[in-house]
């Protein structure tokens, strides 16, 4: 069962990691938008050591009219168009407006999701030097998220790795996270594993809260790891930091992994009682940890509860642990319906050999025979005598002896029963002896 819930709850793992990465689309746009100003604006951000030469307005203005044909009228093939025009003369160009060119060929090829033609254009941007660090830097950055949408993961640490060639100061949070995404795409757990704590220490040490994602990434990498004490770890954060009812039960599975089965159904319960256990698999987990746990009373009021506002299928696993579960917390009279209507649903009679055998407990004799020979009927028995069995019981108990030798001589053909059988046999034998001797002393009378 536990199995069951973390491969299940792992599936939207890879998912959610995916999703941290954001769509850079007008991001780079923006930026190419940006950096097309006098070029003493962005010295400013530059290092001294680096001099690129200015963005020509004559350029800018045909970069912007191919952006336009773009942006406003959608018009992709005029946009290209412009941009081949602005090309031909590029023998002209300095690096800084080349680089340009390639940013807006880039920025119209992904809004047109030609995607590989766009990252090759975006690679080129940066080839062209020099330009001002912080268009390269930018220019890198979006490079590495799209390489990892792209599934390029060894392309995203490539670029993330240039960016921070240039960077000065620490490495932000952002960077790392990108990087274990791209190592957990890759399926080099250990270092994914070594970058996301990394990103997540540094981010608590300055006082701020993980990031959601980063913790779902992190649990992701641990499970691949088969670490279960680190999953939970991040699953205790996700709980108290985020109270989703899927992380309640996600850490529940968890503790039931690590065999700590009383802190899975303490977990299961708190979460039960916030109202977080609502879909039918969590329903039925919880019942059976209330099973496992001698609590079989509480998971079939849980059960019945389900079934009964269709939450829960009526169907034969279903009812079966049902009628279980009423049967352990001694409540026959609510188990032997239950245990019908299950019995119908079956194709073998095991079922109904269970509901003879709790019948005849009740000494409900009549029944009991019946089940019992629904039980014969259906047939694929674990142990076909056992109905037999029952039905000689029955009949001994309705003072029918020569019935009851009869179907305790059928239940003696059978290996597992036939000790029973042979010493009801005798029992029946004597009593029925006995009461023919009393009832012709009477006679006699």
């Amino acid at each position: 069962m536990n199995n069951a819930i973390v491969k299940t709850i792992h599936s939207a793992l890879v998912c959610s990691a995916l999703l941290l990465t954001a769509t850079p689309t007008m991001f780079v746009a923006n930026h190419a938008v940006a950096q097309a100003q006098p070029e003493q604006e962005l010295k400013a951000s530059d290092k001294p050591t680096r001099r690129v030469p200015t963005l020509r307005s004559t350029v800018y203005e045909q970069l912007s009219r191919a952006q336009t044909a773009a942006d406003e009228d959608g018009d992709v093939e005029e946009a290209l168009s412009i941009l081949k025009e602005v090309e031909s003369k590029d023998y002209s160009m300095n690096s800084y407006e080349r680089a340009m060119m390639h940013n807006f060929y880039g920025f119209i090829y992904y809004n047109d999701e030609q995607y590989e033609k766009a990252l090759a254009e975006f690679e080129q941007v940066v080839e062209q030097q020099p330009i001002p660090r912080k268009f390269e830097m930018t220019t890198l950055f979006s490079l590495a998220q799209l390489h990892l949408m792209q599934g390029n993961y060894d392309k995203t640490i490539e670029f993330i790795e240039r960016w921070e060639a240039l960077h000065e100061g620490a490495i932000p949070a952002k960077n790392k996270v990108l990087k274990a995404q791209a190592y957990y795409q890759n399926k080099q757990y250990e270092k994914a594993a070594e970058w996301i704590e990394r990103a997540i220490a540094a981010h608590e040490a300055e006082g701020m809260l993980p990031d959601e994602g980063w913790l779902i990434l992190q649990r992701a990498v641990y499970y691949e790891l088969k670490q279960p004490e680190k999953v939970k770890d991040v699953l205790v954060k996700l709980v108290k930091l985020y109270d989703e009812p899927k992380y309640w039960t996600q850490l529940a599975g968890m503790y039931g992994e690590l065999g700590e089965e009383r802190t899975q159904l303490a977990i299961m319960e708190a979460a039960y009682q916030q109202g977080y256990v609502e879909s039918a698999a969590d329903i039925f987990n919880l019942a059976q940890l209330y099973y496992y746990h001698r609590a079989p009373y509480k998971g079939a009021l849980l059960m019945q509860q389900a079934i009964d506002e269709g939450v829960l299928e009526a169907n034969l696993r279903n009812l079966k642990f049902l009628g279980q579960s009423w049967t352990l917390a001694k409540e026959q009279d609510k188990a032997i319906p239950v245990m019908m209507q299950a019995a119908e649903l079956a194709d073998n009679g095991e079922l109904d050999a269970q509901v003879a055998q709790i019948l005849l407990n009740e000494e409900r004799w009549d029944e009991a025979i019946a089940a019992a020979d629904r039980a014969i009927d259906k047939g694929d028995l674990r142990n076909p005598g056992l109905a037999y069995l029952i039905k000689g019981m029955a009949l001994y108990n309705q003072q029918q002896f020569a019935r009851a030798l009869n179907e305790l001589a059928k239940a003696e053909e059978h290996q597992k029963s036939r000790a029973m059988a042979q010493q009801w046999k005798q029992f029946v034998t004597n009593e029925k002896q006995s009461a023919e001797r009393m009832a012709a002393e009477l006679g006699d009378g």
